[in-house]
């Protein structure tokens, strides 16, 4: 098993499942391996846009998991999104392809699936996002799992894995979601935001994945979810665990 993106918080509880489960893994690393600390695995020092480094780290791997990615809801990184998360997977896909790869899970996201209007449930037929729709975020992810889906390799499957709003352990770099709760904690937020979110154990995510992998069939795709809950009610939880009052201030998402 081969794991791209390992030190992010899905990657360091995905390695930590296939290791419970038995699996001789190897991580590719591009900077930190904090979330590797202690494991037995096979660190690969790499990067998704280095097609030479991925041809290395997948000799001989029956199963690749692509979490490599770069997330960004701020202006200005259109560029830095679509060569991570689009060229990369294309060089994913390529290097798989090279190796004999068997298996390849993909991990694209919610936010690649049209999720208007909001009352509408949001299920793995849902369209993807094109062009000039969602955030230039949102439709990286679109546009890298355009390409896996166009795969027309008979030896390579893919899966691919749509998980939610994401919170857990193990989370060392501190994903956005990771710092909206510490900040929620720390009464470092001004005010809330009206509305929710589905959220999901990172844990559930990671078991999840596998379980694609293992049972699932090619081209298969999931959403990994958990439950609903709004951001105020999060916020009670939290205060409720030990954490700092809510903020008394709501404004809604179109404001914020």
């Amino acid at each position: 098993m081969v794991v791209t993106g390992a030190s992010g918080h899905i990657g360091a509880n995905l390695i930590r499942e296939l290791l419970a489960r038995g699996y001789r893994v190897a991580a590719l690393v591009r900077q930190s391996d904090l979330a590797l600390e202690g494991l037995n695995v096979d660190r690969i020092r790499g990067d998704t846009l280095d097609p030479g480094s991925l041809r290395s780290a997948f000799h001989g791997a029956d199963t690749v998991y692509h979490l490599a990615g770069y997330i960004s809801i701020g202006p200005g990184e259109r560029e830095r999104l679509y060569e991570v998360n689009v060229e990369g997977t294309r060089n994913v896909l390529a290097a798989c392809r090279v190796e004999d790869v068997a298996t390849l899970v993909h991990f694209s996201s919610i936010h690649a699936l049209d999720t208007r209007p909001s009352e509408l449930a949001v299920t793995e037929s849902t369209r993807l996002l094109e062009d000039g729709e969602g955030s230039d975020y949102d439709q990286s992810k679109a546009r890298a799992e355009r390409l896996v889906r166009a795969n027309d390799s008979p030896a390579l499957a893919t899966r691919i894995i749509y998980p939610t709003a994401v919170f857990g352990p193990h989370d060392y770099h501190r994903s956005l979601t990771g710092q909206a709760i510490e900040r929620m904690a720390k009464g470092k937020l001004p005010m809330l935001i009206g509305g929710g979110f589905d959220w999901v154990d990172a844990r559930d995510v990671a078991s999840g994945a596998i379980e694609a992998a293992e049972k699932g069939a090619d081209g298969d795709r999931y959403i990994l979810s958990g439950h609903y809950c709004a951001i105020g009610d999060m916020a009670r939880d939290i205060h409720a665990l030990g954490g700092a009052a809510p903020p008394r201030l709501s404004v809604s998402p179109g404001f914020a």
